[in-house]
């Protein structure tokens, strides 16, 4: 169990950019990591929402739609 509360605070920018001398419990390292998730979730929907716009503004037969669409795959 530590070291996978060790990993993940790897990857956590919240809790990785902390001094290592300070302590982070494990329900701490998994809340900030539901955020983290979340966040990403939000950042996804708002590039695919983006990106849905720039296709809607494009010719649908252009090299551009063809490069926005495999974004969606």
């Amino acid at each position: 169990m530590i070291d996978l509360v060790s990993q993940l605070c790897q990857l956590l920018p919240e809790i990785r950019e902390r001094r290592r001398s300070d302590k982070v419990s494990a329900s701490k390292v998994l809340q900030e990591t539901c955020n983290y998730i979340r966040k990403l979730h939000r950042e996804v929907d708002n590039l695919s929402e983006r990106l849905s716009q720039l296709l809607d503004s494009v010719d649908e037969d252009s090299h551009e739609a063809s490069v926005i669409r495999s974004l969606f795959m």
